[in-house]
This record gives C-alpha cells, sequence and structure tokens, in this order.
C-alpha cells in the first residue's frame, strides 16, 4: 500500500551514526558499520579499562538524569574517547497525555552536557494519565494514530532542537482497528514528521513469531533511506510466544535478518545491546564483533547476477 504524503512539517536534518567520527578512527579497514554497544554501569569500570575498537556507545538517558554520582564520572571518562548516543525510554511518543517537558529538558541537558549528536525513542506509549506503566505498550497502526505520532515528533524536535530516531517495538496483541501494515506506518512516520528510523531487527522477528507476520518482508518494505541507526538484542522464549527481554545473545534468525539488510545498506550504524541478566563485558563485546564479521563477509560476498 502506498499512502500520500505531504513534505515534513520541520526542516531538519535527520541525525546520523554512519559518518565517521572524528574522535573515533578504530579499525578503518571493515568495509561498512559503524559498531557500538550499549553501555550499562556494571561493565563502565572495565570499559574504560579496556577501550574496546568501537565506534560510538549508546547511553541509556533514563539512568543519567541525575546530575552526579559515580556514573557520571565513567560517562566523562568514556566521553573522552567515545560519541554518545542517547536512548531514552520515556517520551511516550504515541500517548494521549500532554509531552512530558520536564523531562524532554533533562535528556536535553543531558544530551548538551556530553556534546550528543543522537537522541532515540520508542514508537510506542509508556504512561496513561499520570500512571507510568514502566512498559513500551504498542500502537493500532492507522491513520489516526499516525497523524498523532506525527505531531508528537515534531514537537519533540523542535524542543531538542534537532531529528530524533524512533525505534519499532516488539508486541504480544494486536490491534482490531489497525489499517496499516507496520512497514507502511514506520515509512510514513519518518516521511511525515522528517525523523530516522531506529529499526530493531530482533523486535521485527519477535513480532513474526508472536503474530505470525514475515519479519524479512516488513524490513524487505521499509525503505532503508530511513533507517539511521540498527539494533541487535536477544529474547525470552516462552514456547507460546517470545519476550523482547534482552537477556540472551542474540537469535540465529536475527543474524540472518541482519545479514540479508546489510545487502541492501551496508554501510548502518549497529548496536547489539543486552539489558537483563547482564553477561560478563567480554561477552557483549563478542556479539559486537559478530556484527562486525558479518559486516565483512557480506561484503565480499559474489555479486548476484540481476
Amino acid at each position: 500500500m502506498t499512502l500520500p504524503h505531504s513534505p515534513p512539517a520541520r526542516n531538519k536534518t535527520a541525525v546520523s551514526l554512519n559518518e565517521p567520527s572524528k574522535e573515533t578512527e578504530r579499525d578503518t579497514s571493515h568495509p561498512g558499520i559503524r559498531l557500538g554497544i550499549g553501555l550499562r554501569n556494571q561493565h563502565a569500570a572495565e570499559f574504560i579499562a579496556c577501550k574496546p575498537p568501537l565506534d560510538w556507545v549508546e547511553i541509556l538517558a533514563d539512568n543519567y538524569l541525575d546530575a552526579g554520582g559515580i556514573e557520571h564520572k565513567h560517562l566523562e571518562r568514556i566521553r573522552h574517547d567515545y560519541p554518545f548516543a542517547l536512548h531514552s525510554v520515556g517520551m511516550s511518543i504515541g500517548g494521549s497525555s500532554p509531552l512530558d517537558r520536564t523531562y524532554l529538558q533533562q535528556l536535553k541537558s543531558l544530551g548538551e552536557r556530553y556534546a550528543c549528536g543522537v537522541f532515540s525513542d520508542h514508537l510506542c506509549f509508556t504512561s496513561v494519565g499520570t500512571v507510568q506503566m514502566h512498559d513500551l505498550l504498542p500502537l493500532p497502526y492507522n491513520e489516526e494514530t499516525l497523524k498523532h505520532v506525527v505531531k508528537r515528533i515534531q514537537h519533540i524536535q523542535d524542543f531538542l532542537g534537532q531529528a530524533i530516531l524512533v525505534e519499532n517495538v516488539s508486541s504480544y496483541l494486536q490491534y482490531k482497528n489497525s489499517s496499516l501494515h507496520e512497514a507502511d506506518f514506520l515509512n510514513a512516520v519518518c516521511e511525515e514528521a522528517g525523523c530516522s528510523l531506529l529499526l530493531d531487527l530482533n523486535n521485527l522477528y519477535v513480532n513474526q513469531y508472536n503474530h505470525g507476520t514475515s519479519a524479512e518482508k516488513t524490513m524487505n518494505n521499509i525503505r532503508m533511506e530511513h533507517v539511521g541507526e540498527i539494533h541487535l538484542g536477544g529474547f525470552e522464549d516462552y514456547n507460546d510466544y517470545l519476550l523482547d527481554a534482552h537477556n540472551h545473545a542474540v537469535a540465529e534468525p536475527v543474524w540472518r535478518l541482519y545479514a540479508s539488510l546489510l545487502r541492501q545498506k551496508p554501510e548502518v550504524a549497529t548496536m547489539v545491546e543486552w539489558d537483563n541478566d547482564l553477561p560478563p563485558l567480554s561477552e557483549l563485546l563478542a556479539e559486537a564483533y559478530k556484527a562486525r564479521r558479518l559486516s565483512k563477509q557480506v561484503a565480499t560476498e559474489p555479486s548476484r547476477p540481476s
């Protein structure tokens, strides 16, 4: 389905992690991806000590909204060597309550403190009225929701002074009043709001398992020019459904999706996230290095006949 679209209402340049950083010139021999991990407090001291060959680091902004503490001392050390991307969970882009300007100001101040050029959050809602749900709740995919989230993203971008990335989420239900396919909805949001897409491939696979959709088809119908970043993570298998728990290594079907995406967009910022049941830092880094190796393998594949 092709949707009619008006030009984006805001003339902001979409953020990118795909350009080489002036601050880090690591492993420039690899063919494409800009590689990062999601840094967690438990790994910070070891990360400082070993300085792994990464291009950037994603920070879960909600863990650092307070101004002081040892956590910020760690961030100051790490920021000296790596660019930061700020990822948050509390914008409630799809919510019906007014945007939380205090929260947005905290994010903006954190971004200014660490000279962050990238902000991202999830295309979902996280609160109802004054009640925080502490979960990333999915939205119905229809024209009404599209208009609603585009308007809120534009307000967020105006407040922050730059374009953001929005992330597709996993879901455990489907709405009867959804009238658009997920890929069409994501494309329309990016085009109308002038934002970019943080494409979580694990979430696509979780939705495939839970709802019988095709992750590959959804991914292939997403316009690659909108994709500014990739998330790779692991799930918990409960047999009847998969839970996007971020507590395991990346599953093989998700690696296959990633290889397929690299054939379409070989130079893409890629991050491995692991939030629960944290492994040693070495294990997390090993997962990230898999992405780099896969990028090299795909880049050296023989050309396919057209």
